[in-house]
């Protein structure tokens, strides 16, 4: 098993890599070769985009019977409120420490580079002309957003009709995963005060579904190595070169950090306290996070990484079926960082000084708001204009950074990830938590 996912990583790997190099290929030979950039961005948008999306949709399928089974399972295992107490407050502590550190870095990194005094003024002009209708687009969805009030925590948490929550209004997008989150906690937890014997049928009713969804993302990802360079091919076409080339500071510098959190800090942690080689971890999930990095959302990779959790990790059900599935949607450190990266970087173009204790009030919001991105492709944009309109800057200023955000987007979303499955390693240690496997 592990060797056949191994292989299966390799050819993920190779189909990322050739369909980059494509893309750049064709950029490269555009100032050639008359119209190859146009055909090249048609045959992205009517061939591979949609040959990728069946990879997607495959994946989104499964996220909400495997999100509801797997979590009230794992509560069922707990069968004790105690240990249910004692796995929940260690895995809050360590998503906010996660995210507190992510953030941190973001804001450390920014404040050394300072790649907002290196974009000209006429370049700010053009990409906000060039995005501006994006970016009011974020900004009126945030204008729509009440904010966070108790009233509506307690409809994020608790709505009336728990079913439209999840299912959703809009057929292209999916649905709020957190209230089912908490229906399943709450169907865990009755379920232990069930009777020995329902206790065990639902038990293994639970698992079987799981073992089938699970059964649906092994077939998903026999597409993937097919599906990622098409993604990924299309990404990059219509991002250009140029773009990069233009907030080349901001990007790399988001990017470094990124990875120093994910391959820096994560590693520190397995090592101090999961006592896990760093090496060997990441090379078990690199299927995981490349999956991550091609359909930058965090809910179409919870089915992948569930599966490897439960196989190559052998972390116990318990545990992946309570961490994961919460990381998913409240675990956002690479959305954290990034959120601080892109006001800090919006705040030094238009020459707005955020003093220290901004910067520190900053790093709260960052983690508050990153808890409530939905996770998906370009979850985080309201969020980050309604940051903008928190300190004073001009929101419009988003649109200096939409034209990178998918690629940004793609590495923020494998961080989550890396960062859900560490934690997953970490509270899974401690077996006074978990019980027996």
């Amino acid at each position: 098993m592990a060797e056949a996912d191994t292989r299966l990583g390799n050819r993920i790997l190779l189909g990322l890599a050739c369909g980059a190099l494509a893309a750049l290929l064709v950029h490269a030979l555009a100032g050639w070769v008359p119209g190859l950039l146009p055909a090249a961005t048609w045959l992205a948008t009517t061939v591979l985009e949609p040959f990728g999306q069946i990879f997607l949709r495959l994946l989104f399928f499964v996220v909400i019977p495997l999100v509801f089974c797997s979590l009230a399972h794992g509560v069922l295992q707990l069968g004790d409120m105690r240990s249910l107490g004692r796995l929940a407050s260690r895995t809050f502590l360590m998503f906010f420490l996660n995210m507190a550190i992510a953030t941190l870095l973001g804001l450390l990194m920014m404040n050394l580079l300072v790649p907002g005094h290196a974009l000209p003024e006429a370049l700010r002009v053009q990409l906000i002309g060039e995005y501006g209708g994006a970016a009011k687009a974020a900004i009126q969805r945030h204008t729509d957003n009440p904010g966070l009030t108790p009233a509506t925590l307690v409809d994020m948490f608790l709505p009336r009709n728990l079913f439209a929550a999840f299912i959703g209004t809009d057929r292209k997008a999916l649905g709020d995963v957190l209230p089912l989150i908490v229906f399943a906690v709450l169907v865990g937890i009755a379920g232990t005060r069930l009777a020995q014997n329902r206790q065990t049928q639902l038990r293994d009713a639970l698992e079987s579904i799981t073992e089938l969804m699970t059964g649906i993302v092994h077939l998903a990802l026999k597409l993937a190595p097919y599906a990622v360079p098409a993604l990924i091919f299309s990404v990059v076409v219509r991002v250009g070169p140029q773009l990069l080339v233009a907030l080349g500071l901001f990007v790399v510098g988001c990017v470094t950090v990124l990875l120093l959190h994910l391959f820096g800090t994560m590693s520190l942690w397995l090592k101090l306290w999961a006592r896990v080689p760093p090496l060997q971890f990441f090379r078990t999930i690199r299927t995981v996070l490349i999956t991550a990095f091609t359909t930058s959302s965090s809910n179409a990779t919870l089915p992948a990484a569930l599966a490897v959790a439960r196989g190559p990790l052998a972390i116990r059900p318990q545990t992946a079926g309570f961490v994961l599935p919460l990381g998913t949607t409240m675990n956002m450190s690479g959305t954290a960082l990034y959120e601080g990266c892109v006001v800090l970087f919006v705040a030094q173009v238009f020459g707005v000084e955020l003093s220290l204790l901004s910067q520190l009030t900053l790093l709260v919001l960052a983690v508050l708001s990153a808890v409530a991105v939905a996770g998906i492709p370009g979850g985080s944009l309201p969020l980050i204009a309604g940051l903008l309109i928190s300190f004073g800057i001009p929101p419009e200023g988003i649109g200096i950074i939409l034209g990178v955000d998918r690629l940004l987007d793609m590495t923020r979303t494998m961080v989550n990830v890396g960062c859900d499955l560490v934690t997953c390693q970490i509270v899974d240690r401690d077996r006074s938590i978990t019980g027996p496997a």
